[in-house]
């Protein structure tokens, strides 16, 4: 396939603005930076967890500075009250990202755009992300993704940027990858999944919304961050080298999905498979679930990092 030119960047900051936990006892690593604690801590509005992703990414390149939001959380108020509290200012960003249409990864675009939608701040999304979808499980339970409402967006007029495939953010150093091709056997999505198309309720397990970013960072090599990885993170990381050229993985970060009794007896594979790519950084969060986490904590003693909400991974010079 061709390669897209992505252009390196000095380093790149993804701070934690929303995840599954916290801890704020945590320390430092090399890679990452706990959110301090000043003399006041407990007078002051505390970050919160949740059951959802959201990250600021921050790239930094010949003494040029560009941030953009990576996802927004399960909650309208909840990625908002965490970026007053880490003091980001939505209107400075240059762009908010959605990796796809579930509601743990969309809901915070709601207040976001209450917010800060004036001045334009664009949205960019595969199309596919205002599916309405269900996980309909075998005893007969359904829980319902509530997506992004193209309606909504439109009559609050944000920019809109909607792509199947690439997606080239700050001056071509950050690639949204768009959708990801399914070559690994293992990593087949989720067969529980339905969603209404053409006004019927149809079989989408492969969730093809679903997309990464990739940032390529100057003497290390590629800094890969998932939203909830419905793509299979094998096969995010497979694509993110093929699209740039660049064969060092040196980070990967975010949910890997694989937790529940669907996607447990994918981790083995899953681990032996990250092995290939030996990244020097791999920070597990969300959807990885708890026995996938371990075993990663296991098998990659040096490069694992637990993440917590206002942490920041510091990765380049």
């Amino acid at each position: 396939m061709a390669t897209v030119s992505l252009k390196a960047v000095d380093r790149v900051e993804i701070l934690s603005v929303m995840d599954n936990s916290i801890d704020v006892l945590m320390g430092n690593t090399p890679v990452a930076k706990r959110h301090k604690r000043g003399s006041n801590a407990h007078a002051r509005p505390q970050l919160r967890a949740e059951h959802g992703v959201s990250m600021l990414v921050t790239t930094y390149s010949g003494g040029t500075k560009d941030s953009f939001l990576f996802d927004t959380g399960v909650t309208v108020d909840g990625v908002l009250h965490n970026m007053d509290v880490l003091d980001i200012k939505g209107n400075e960003l240059h762009a908010v990202v959605l990796s796809h249409g579930h509601t743990d990864h969309t809901r915070g675009l709601l207040g976001f755009i209450k917010r800060y939608g004036r001045p334009r701040v664009p949205i960019v999304l595969h199309p596919d992300a205002y599916l309405k979808r269900k996980n309909v499980q075998g005893d007969g339970h359904e829980s319902e993704h509530i997506p992004p409402s193209k309606k909504d967006l439109e009559g609050e007029d944000v920019q809109i940027i909607e792509e199947r495939g690439p997606t080239m953010l700050i001056g071509g150093s950050a690639l949204v990858t768009g959708q990801i091709p399914r070559t690994t056997p293992f990593e087949k999505g989720s067969p529980n999944q339905v969603a209404l198309i053409d006004g019927q309720w149809q079989p989408d397990p492969w969730i093809h919304d679903d997309q990464a970013i990739v940032i390529n960072v100057k003497d290390k090599g590629l800094v890969v961050l998932t939203g909830c990885g419905h793509a299979g993170v094998v096969n995010t990381l497979k694509y993110a080298r093929d699209m740039t050229g660049v064969n060092q993985i040196h980070a990967v970060i975010g949910g890997f999905h694989l937790t529940g009794p669907i996607f447990e007896p994918i981790i083995q594979p899953t681990v032996q498979a990250l092995k290939q790519f030996n990244p020097s950084v791999i920070v597990p969060q969300h959807c990885t679930g708890w026995k996938a986490t371990h075993l990663i904590a296991r098998e990659f003693p040096d490069a694992f990092t637990p993440n917590s909400v206002g942490t920041t991974m510091v990765i380049g010079a």
